[in-house]
């Protein structure tokens, strides 16, 4: 399942490296916690890095402070805009916000409000849209249009890619080679980051994407050997509704070992045991990975597993397991 790159700006394990001298003011280098009570449940020794705790509660910060520290002046002067159900449309917020520019962020109107409260608290300004993957890009291309500002796309920029390889470039850094890396994939941003620096720093490493059974378009696209797109998935993990697109599926289909799915329930039920168990909040897309290892024992046990814990930016007055 190879792709062509002629046409795609394909960022590399160098461009990774010069992110993180970029970002370093702007970001965590964030922890990597462990569990025997999920070691124990997965029969594998787990390696959670927690993006929980990043700047802006997500990995995004990294990618999104790579795109507005790599503008030039004039540039910047003309501001940033995307489109996003949250977490990068409020790390790109925070990140203009540290380079005193301008931030629009278009989201869909069912996005979480507390993801909107979060993008209007570091300075962003929000346009809302309907809940689809067209209603968003054409609404962007009207405000990118009319301020000119630079477009940083949530996923599908190489700016971004690299910048969400730093995060698996800390992980092996403390933890050593491992076995496995998990992580969720939507557009399939962090997932690209991860192959980028896995794959130039850690061959042997199998890299899987863990995606909501509901919102399979990753998967589906992964066995069919090209993009497959689904405009408005239904499911909780509500950053893990959008496709791949070019940069994101030559990641993906390079060098992805296996797409897992899991159930709203699985998701769910992962995500209530790590706040339980683990004391941490993540939101329901960072369960995603957790709750495919659950699912898949016999893939992951007697192996070392690093799990991508991408965001924790949850609505408190709507968690999942106390909906009716």
């Amino acid at each position: 399942m190879k792709t062509d790159t002629q046409e795609i700006d394909i960022p590399t394990f160098d461009d990774v490296k010069k992110a993180r001298e970029r970002i370093a003011p702007y970001v965590h280098r964030t922890p990597v916690l462990t569990s025997s009570y999920f070691n124990e449940l997965s029969g594998a020794e787990l390696f959670f890095k927690c993006e929980n705790f990043q700047k802006a509660g997500a990995f995004k910060a990294r990618g999104a402070s790579n795109a507005v520290f790599s503008l030039s002046e004039a540039q910047a002067e003309k501001g940033v805009a995307t489109h996003s159900s949250g977490n990068h449309a409020l790390s790109l917020s925070y990140a203009a916000g540290r380079r005193g520019i301008k931030a629009i962020a278009v989201m869909p109107r069912t996005a979480p409000e507390a993801k909107k409260a979060a993008v209007r608290g570091y300075g962003g300004e929000v346009r809302e849209c309907e809940p689809s993957t067209a209603a968003r890009e054409a609404m962007l291309e009207e405000v990118v249009a009319s301020t000119g500002a630079d477009f940083v796309h949530p996923y599908n920029d190489a700016r971004v890619i690299a910048g969400q390889g730093t995060c698996s470039l800390e992980l092996n850094e403390d933890v050593g080679p491992l076995d496995a890396v998990v992580a969720p994939i939507g557009g399939g941003g962090m997932i690209s980051g991860t192959c980028l620096t896995m794959s130039h720093m850690s061959p042997s490493t199998k890299i899987y994407a863990a995606e909501p059974k509901n919102a399979d378009d990753a998967y589906r696209s992964f066995h069919a050997g090209e993009i497959i797109e689904d405009d408005a998935p239904q499911t909780v993990a509500d950053g893990l509704k959008v496709s791949l697109r070019p940069r994101t599926w030559h990641f993906v289909s390079n060098y992805v070992t296996d797409v897992l799915l899991a159930t709203e329930e699985e998701i769910i039920e992962a995500m209530y045991l790590t706040w339980q168990r683990m004391k941490i909040v993540i939101e329901p897309s960072c369960a995603v990975p957790l709750a495919t290892i659950l699912k898949n024992r016999d893939v992951f046990a007697g192996k070392r597993v690093g799990v991508i814990l991408t965001g924790g930016n949850v609505d408190l007055k709507k968690l999942p397991w106390m909906q009716s």
